[in-house]
């Protein structure tokens, strides 16, 4: 499925602690049309998981992928990224035809 590193996985622990959410609290990451190149990658926190989405553990969060965006997120790791103008979550998909250069949409 997909990873996150243990730098990732520290500040989702972070942000779902600061937002006074479960612990359970899983981590939905989806594609979504969009982006300068075709496709921007989601992320959003949820707790409940749909009958068809797929469930996987990284690093000690609990990731989810509805069936859509799981063939253009197989094999992806998520990185947290600091830089000049703060961070942000780094998606790196062996999939990608391309991406832009922000690193937020690609072309499958």
């Amino acid at each position: 499925m997909l990873t996150l590193t243990e730098t990732a996985a520290q500040k989702v622990r972070g942000l779902i602690a600061d937002q006074k959410m479960e612990a359970s609290t899983g981590l939905r990451v989806y594609v979504k049309g969009g982006g300068c190149s075709g496709f921007s990658y989601g992320i959003a926190f949820e707790h409940d998981a749909d009958d068809q989405d797929k469930i996987a553990e990284s690093n000690g969060i609990r990731i989810i992928v509805d069936p859509v965006s799981l063939k253009y997120l197989e094999g992806v790791n998520i990185d947290w990224v600091e830089n000049g103008m703060g961070g942000g979550f780094k998606f790196q998909n062996p999939n990608a035809a391309s991406s832009c250069g922000c690193g937020h949409s690609f072309s499958a």
